[in-house]
């Protein structure tokens, strides 16, 4: 049997084996776009464990959407649709009793929430919703910082309306929200929060 011999020096790719190839290293990215939607679904999980446990009820608000165009060659798709109304915040339920409404907000700086992630007319519904005796309040994630707080609706309306600065500082939300312990189930347990800061 003849030895054969190979172009150029070329070996065939049958003897490259996988200690020859270089390892590739494999690293799960999240846009930033979507950890947002993460920490809704943690908050979502909390809300489903909650209302399982028979502790509250709360639910997400959906998104009010008129639509103008569905393609039913292949089933029902929408194919053209727009916000009927501004939305108002993602959350209500019930407490204990007490009618709750919270927005949830992520942000990925280090040091300050900017108020230009809260929309005028979410500060609208929680000053009506404080003023006819119920409780507001936001969830804001630091992602960075791997903390999230309870931070009660009084605070951040005053900050708001005043606009002194165009974001809250991080240290100002520790001193005037709450931290809450991050778990398995439930993820974000701020149930016990809103007893010591509304229920007291």
């Amino acid at each position: 049997m003849s030895e054969i011999h190979y172009p150029g020096g070329v070996r065939p790719v049958a003897e490259f084996t996988s200690k020859t190839q270089p390892k590739k290293k494999m690293t799960m990215k999240i846009s930033p776009g979507n950890r947002g939607m993460d920490f809704e679904a943690e908050i979502n999980q909390t809300n489903d464990y909650y209302k399982e446990k028979d502790l509250a009820v709360f639910s997400k608000r959906p998104t009010p959407i008129n639509i103008v165009k569905v393609d039913y060659s292949r089933g029902a798709k929408i194919t053209e649709a727009y916000f009927e109304t501004q939305s108002t915040t993602d959350y209500n339920g019930v407490y204990k009793g007490h009618y709750v409404d919270f927005e949830a907000k992520s942000v990925h700086g280090k040091t300050s929430f900017p108020l230009a992630n809260i929309p005028r007319q979410q500060i609208e519904h929680l000053k009506y919703v404080l003023h006819h005796g119920g409780i507001g309040f936001f969830l804001i994630r630091f992602v960075t910082k791997e903390e999230t707080f309870l931070v009660p609706a009084s605070y951040v309306i005053d900050f708001y309306e005043k606009r002194e600065r165009a974001s809250i500082p991080l240290e100002d939300i520790r001193a005037n929200g709450y931290l809450i312990p991050v778990g398995y189930r439930p993820r974000y347990d701020f149930l016990p929060l809103i007893d010591e800061a509304f229920l007291k």
